[in-house]
Order: C-alpha cells, then sequence, then structure tokens
C-alpha cells in the first residue's frame, strides 16, 4: 500500500507522481513575467522583445481625409492630388518648430516633461493663440 499523500505533495507538479520538496507547487503558476522577463530564455546574452516598436514617420497619420477636412474650413473648394505630401510636410515643419521651442521652455526649467502652458507659451511666443487659454475674459475660469 502507497503511503498517505497530504495535501501539498498532490499540488505538486511531478511526473513520476512520487512526491518531491524540491519542486514548486502548482498554484499561480503562469502569472506574469517572473525573474526572466519577456522574451526567449536560453544561453543568449541579448534578450528579443516580445513586442519591438517599428519607427516609421508618424507624419502619414495625417491622412487625406483630414488634410481635406482642414482645406474645407479654410474654404478650399478643389483640391489637387499633389497637396497632400506638401501639406505633411508644412505641418511637420511647423510641429518641430513648436517642439523646439517647447523644448527649450522645459530645459530651461530642468523639467522633463512638456505641459499645456509651455505648448502655450511656445505658440503665443510665434504669434499664434490657442482660444480658450487666453488672457481674455475667462468668465471665473481662471487664467494665464
Amino acid at each position: 500500500m502507497p503511503p498517505a499523500r497530504s495535501s501539498n505533495d498532490i499540488l505538486r507538479s511531478d511526473v513520476s507522481g512520487i512526491a518531491s520538496s524540491s519542486i514548486r507547487p502548482a498554484i499561480g503558476l503562469g502569472k506574469g513575467k517572473g525573474k526572466r522577463g519577456f522574451g526567449s530564455v536560453g544561453a543568449s546574452k541579448s534578450k528579443s522583445k516580445r513586442h519591438r516598436k517599428i519607427i516609421r514617420d508618424n507624419i502619414h497619420g495625417i491622412t487625406k481625409p483630414d488634410i481635406r477636412r482642414l482645406a474645407r474650413r479654410g474654404g478650399v473648394k478643389r483640391i489637387s492630388s499633389d497637396i497632400y505630401p506638401k501639406t505633411r510636410e508644412v505641418l511637420k515643419m511647423y510641429l518641430e518648430e513648436v517642439l523646439h521651442d517647447c523644448c527649450a521652455v522645459v530645459s530651461t526649467f530642468n523639467r522633463k516633461t512638456i505641459t499645456v502652458t509651455d505648448v502655450v507659451f511656445a505658440l503665443r511666443r510665434r504669434g499664434t493663440s490657442l482660444y480658450g487659454f487666453g488672457t481674455g475674459n475667462t468668465r471665473g475660469r481662471g487664467g494665464d
């Protein structure tokens, strides 16, 4: 007759059916990445990540219908097909200049996070104003 097993021995994952004290219990396995991290486990020193971010030009996120809506708001009736890449180029240059000013403000104050106030300051410095962020009539909501 085999020896009586305790409840801890039953929870052990042993292929041979013999209780072993060196094997972890099966409860809680498969939760989280543990000490090993994501990727392949092996002798190689370089780890491959599960999700690798592909760096690409995100200006193509501004789609053709987006540019068309902006043109319609500006009063344009008909749009040529070569306008779309040119518009993306101009928008990218404008955003780079504004973000350059924002980074200058942030580095002046020894910070690492760009806030809404930094963007408003950079736009105001360039002569562009955003509605809702100015010093006009704020109706009790506070202002800059």
